[in-house]
């Protein structure tokens, strides 16, 4: 009869790096899409008039600049959560989990492309009037920023709750906000571009309780020491 590892709780991570690496994500996240939404208008069908405007143009390099970083930093978090997890992990949802997170990766970092490829392409031109290759490579970045990574972020945020659920990672009403903004992100992002920054925001929310659980647990380990006396030979 084959037997199961002695320790089959969450395995030894360090929480830290997942509450560094997901502030890192969440700063960079945030700071790239405000500098976007206030250089480019929500609207896809704008005619790009602020690429005549030098510095909303550098507003968007900047922000594209930070997303190879941002990209980095959620895929650390993504590892070093799913080691937190350990012999805990589910296959279903670990199937999920990661096919959601590379998924808003990969559409994350091709919208960046596309769109610096239009600013590279257009920020010289002298009107607003830039044909339809202007408006093909805008409305390209757009929906693959708030139609498709956005929801992949939803579904990333909906398996990482239930993942925190069953297995006690995350508490509780943590888990229970993952659902309800990840609802609000699934079913809300293309009427109001803002909510997109409930994704950093969530993530941060999770490394900030990770952080501060895993202080609590070595504030306690150190009590324990030094309560149990010490025998001498």
């Amino acid at each position: 009869m084959s037997k199961l590892p002695a320790d089959s709780g969450p395995s030894s991570a360090p929480p830290r790096v997942v509450a560094i690496s997901g502030v890192v994500f969440s700063a960079l996240y945030v700071t790239s899409l405000v500098l976007v939404r206030l250089a480019v208008p929500a609207d896809p069908k704008e005619p790009g008039a602020w690429l005549a405007d030098p510095m909303l143009r550098n507003w968007v390099r900047v922000a594209l600049n930070l997303v190879p970083f941002t990209g980095i930093a959620f895929l650390w978090f993504m590892a070093v959560l799913r080691h937190r997890v350990g012999l805990l992990e589910d296959r279903f949802f670990a199937t999920v989990f990661l096919g959601s997170g590379l998924l808003f990766v990969a559409m994350l970092f091709t919208a960046a492309a596309v769109a610096r490829g239009l600013l590279d392409t257009f920020e010289s031109g002298a009107g607003p009037d830039r044909g339809e290759a202007y408006t093909v490579a805008r409305g390209m970045a757009f929906g693959l920023l708030n139609s498709f990574a956005m929801r992949m972020a939803a579904v990333f945020m909906f398996v990482t709750s239930t993942i925190g659920l069953r297995t006690a990672v995350l508490a509780r009403w943590v888990s229970f906000a993952g659902f309800g903004l990840g609802l609000v992100l699934l079913l809300a992002i293309t009427d109001f571009a803002w909510i997109s920054l409930l994704f950093p925001l969530w993530t941060l929310l999770v490394s900030t309780q990770i952080l501060i659980a895993d202080l609590r647990r070595a504030r306690l380990a150190d009590c324990h020491d030094m309560s149990v006396p010490q025998v001498r030979g």
